[in-house]
């Protein structure tokens, strides 16, 4: 878009580049620089226009794309353009994610690498390698304590071993998620240890105080995000005789966005790990990169302007790598991550999906899809060039996230509700086989989340350890289950590591003192391949897990409707046990696929008489494409199983 003011100082920029970059070949870059620049103006004046040196501050900004685009390969541009012809290709029913921590997973990148055959196997093609980048040796809350944003924590490899992991990733057509933390680093940064020498300029890249008034005004409204572990949210650091704001961890100091230079460092480093082979970057924390007084701090309008800010910086330097939105958030705020756009994501084109991920687990204790059903009808919905990233465990702890009004229209009453889930996957109850910790308790308000692997919250652990058969075969069917439904339910699947094979919870980190304060550790597994390896032995639990998985994983690949392009229908049924929606072709009506979910132990039926083209049978008759097999009808009333799920079509 053309303006005069923001056309002005873009001709002042240019004229003032720095040699170096202006004689080099940015044809592509003038040319998205030109198409986006009014909105990157337009946002880096709402944020920093009223500071002096505005001026030179978007000047920094521009050379710093085109010294970042001029450092890109020319392998990674041209799939830039490939990209850019074909945008909706993240969109595609093709794409299943792992997520996983490499030294848990493998040793380290080099492991990685050796060890992509069996993520291939399984037929995953998107690996989220969480934390890579150098952090603390003890406190590091799992890699996301950043003392280095350019170095790969020796640990795990070098720089020169990611290239290689990405380049054979490429080949295999798989891509890479890494992540950038945006709200915070370590207290070992080199910006927090000039801040601690007394340096005022790396002191304004984070908030500190000489005294506990503006902190104390903060903390008026402001929540905790670890109670138990790391109550309140500022820390005083001795050295640098300062108060500095830590809302997650004593550790982890928050960066101040106000400033702009942190906005252009942060960009630069987003930009750096793009042009290391990233296709997709994981955003950390992104609901609380605005800190306002007397407000929570979190979901704050600037975070999103900010977020707008850097999608549109990218788009000029390196347009073909997504934004995953970590903003484990409420529903009605979740869906702002992706932009304010009527179609395309202005923020992150993907999104975490905690609601469906929790009321998903309301249903596994519930043993019916009250809950679910209600809190997907108030799910809303994502733009139409924006994905879900739908997933049952990941490296965090599980929140009971939906929300208090869906609760009671399900029936229930929210704090006796939350308090029965959380006793429920801790075991508190004799019919509960779950195997669940707490995480995060708050003694004041009675709050708090469940870490857990998936194995041991579905009770697959107990059942082994009794070595009672029917409720083993009672604990696969339900993991198979929920992996059926991320599957199919619309945006990209995210398989946590060892899920696929049944990995339980690992109670070793209680014997190191960096971790035992917190119980996440718990599902951070370090895979045991002799028991990998028993996916291979027919008649083993790893086989019957991950043969099925795969198989599930094959036929979605397959099946088109399981795009993701808002063609999804929640069907409401007269049976609370089940979760039913359909998926359909949005250009070819007659190609759809019904979604039968049963949660409970008993079988369950379900009048197609009540589904909208399901009834008349008129296309033929009804086969369920995961399994290849006719489910059993009794007079167009289907029956479901005891923990089933069905991908139904007509042939």
């Amino acid at each position: 878009m053309y303006e005069q003011v923001s056309h002005s100082l873009l001709n002042d920029i240019l004229n003032h580049i720095k040699p170096e970059i202006s004689r080099q070949d940015l044809r592509h870059f003038y040319t998205r620089l030109g198409a986006n620049f009014y909105a990157i103006h337009s946002l880096f004046y709402k944020l920093y226009g009223q500071r002096d040196d505005f001026e030179q501050q978007a000047q920094r900004l521009v050379e710093t794309m085109a010294r970042q685009y001029l450092n890109r390969s020319d392998k990674l541009k041209q799939l830039d353009i490939i990209r850019e012809k074909d945008y909706n290709w993240f969109l595609s029913q093709k794409w299943v994610g792992m997520a996983l921590y490499s030294n848990g997973f493998a040793g380290n990148l080099k492991g990685m690498k050796s060890h992509l055959n069996y993520v291939q196997d399984l037929g995953v093609n998107l690996l989220h390698i969480m934390p890579i980048l150098r952090c603390p040796e003890g406190h590091s809350d799992g890699g996301y304590a950043v003392s280095d944003f350019r170095e790969i924590d020796p640990r795990i490899g070098t720089l020169d071993d990611l290239h290689d992991l990405a380049e054979a990733m490429q080949q295999r057509d798989m891509l890479l998620t890494l992540d950038v933390v945006l709200n915070h680093t370590s207290n070992e940064h080199e910006w927090a240890q000039q801040a601690r020498a007394g340096s005022p300029d790396y002191q304004d890249y984070y908030y500190t105080f000489d005294s506990r008034n503006i902190p104390d005004m903060f903390e008026q409204s402001m929540p905790e995000i670890f109670p138990e572990n790391a109550p309140g949210n500022f820390t005083w650091d001795q050295e640098m005789g300062r108060w500095v704001m830590t809302v997650f961890n004593s550790y982890q100091w928050d960066l101040n966005y106000s400033n702009p230079a942190v906005f252009i460092e942060m960009l630069d480093i987003i930009l750096f790990w793009a042009n290391q082979g990233a296709d997709i970057l994981r955003l950390d924390a992104v609901a609380f990169l605005w800190k306002k007084i007397g407000s929570s701090c979190q979901n704050e309008r600037e975070a999103h302007l900010i977020l707008q800010l850097l999608k549109d910086c990218c788009q000029v330097t390196c347009p073909g790598v997504l934004f995953i939105a970590e903003a484990i958030v409420a529903p009605v705020e979740v869906t702002k991550y992706f932009g304010e756009d009527a179609v395309i994501a202005k923020e992150c084109e993907i999104a975490y999906n905690a609601t469906f991920m929790a009321l998903m687990w309301d249903a596994v204790a519930t043993k019916n899809a009250k809950l679910l059903n209600q809190g997907i009808k108030s799910l809303p919905v994502k733009l139409e060039r924006a994905t879900w990233l739908n997933y049952i465990r990941c490296h965090d702890d599980i929140g009971l996230g939906f929300d208090d009004q869906d609760i009671v229209l399900a029936g229930y009453n929210p704090a006796n509700h939350r308090k029965f889930i959380i006793d429920y996957f801790i075991g508190k109850f004799d019919d509960s086989h779950a195997r669940g910790v707490p995480f995060g308790q708050n003694d004041k308000t009675g709050d708090a989340r469940i870490s857990g692997s998936l194995a041991s919250l579905i009770g697959l652990q107990y059942a082994i350890e009794l070595g009672d058969e029917k409720a083993i075969e009672n604990a696969i069917k339900a993991i198979l289950l929920l992996h059926g439904l991320i599957l199919s339910f619309g945006g990209i699947p995210l398989i946590y590591y060892g899920d696929e094979i049944g990995t339980w919870n690992d109670s070793n980190y209680l014997n190191e003192p960096e971790k035992m304060g917190d119980s996440r550790w718990v599902h951070r597994p370090t895979i045991d391949w002799n028991k990998a390896n028993r996916r291979h032995t027919s008649g083993t639990i790893e086989y019957k897990l991950f043969s099925a998985i795969k198989r599930m994983i094959a036929v979605r690949k397959e099946i088109e409707v399981f795009a993701d392009f808002n063609n999804r229908e929640l069907i409401e049924s007269n049976n609370p046990h089940l979760f039913v929606f359909g998926r359909y072709n949005l250009i070819k009506p007659s190609e759809e696929v019904l979604v039968v979910a049963n949660f409970d132990v008993k079988p369950q039926s379900l009048a197609l008489t009540d589904v909208k083209n399901w009834a008349s049978g008129q296309r033929g008759q009804l086969v369920d494409l995961y399994s290849g097999q006719k489910p059993d009808l009794f007079k167009k009333t289907l029956i479901i199983p005891p923990l089933t799920f069905y991908w139904l079509t007509e042939v």
